[in-house]
């Protein structure tokens, strides 16, 4: 897309305070309750590229202030442009200085601990990442998918992602014993998310 051409850009929340709203309600219940999969409403024209769901927390979460990395897919995509004209945020191409980062489906993402880890005094500076999957299920006892333990979470729960990176639960394991530094994830299909907040510990589920 042509990033001076704005006629076919979509348009953001129809009200763009109780919409922004709306979604950064859900994206605070889902952290409150992770790996439970929630499903995000919202009336914003998406961009063809990534997850709707994705862009519209997104929407919701970035202002100015903010720096987003995008990976390649989205990057060159009018996904960049819409973000960038509907919340102002400084587009970098630096995934290490990013406050934000939104990974496509397909496209290989950084590895957890290469984004702003924050300080065991400030461990509000480091990156929040929004990770597209291709299917996302919780509940049940799904031989091949996770069990989930931490704060928020009633004893346990299952939760079954596809699509991350085979060496995601390793990465994930280092990134929830750096605590109170570390990465908080979403992730998102495209009309669902569920949150992965460092405090989580997650294992693989018996039998798996």
């Amino acid at each position: 897309m042509n990033p001076h051409d704005l006629s076919a850009l979509g348009a953001g929340f129809s009200n763009e305070a109780l919409g922004s709203q709306a979604v950064f309600r859900t994206a605070l219940q889902s952290m409150s309750h992770p790996g439970r999969c929630i499903h995000l409403n919202h009336d914003a024209q998406a961009p063809k590229s990534g997850h709707p769901a994705s862009a519209a927390l997104m929407l919701a979460l970035l202002d100015a202030d903010c720096t987003l990395w995008l990976s390649p897919k989205l990057a060159h995509s009018d996904a960049a442009v819409w973000l960038h004209f509907h919340t102002g945020c400084r587009l970098v191409d630096d995934f290490t200085q990013a406050q934000f980062a939104w990974v496509a489906a397909g496209d290989a993402s950084p590895a957890l601990d290469t984004f702003a880890q924050g300080t065991d005094a400030f461990p509000d500076q480091s990156a929040t990442c929004v990770l597209d999957v291709l299917a996302l299920q919780s509940g049940g006892h799904d031989a091949t998918g996770w069990t989930l333990t931490g704060p928020g979470i009633s004893g346990s729960i299952e939760l079954k992602a596809e699509g991350l990176a085979p060496d995601f639960l390793t990465q994930w394991a280092a990134n929830h014993a750096r605590f109170p530094r570390g990465v908080d994830v979403f992730l998102t299909t495209h009309q669902q998310m569920a949150s992965l907040p460092r405090t989580t510990n997650i294992e693989l589920t018996k039998g798996s």
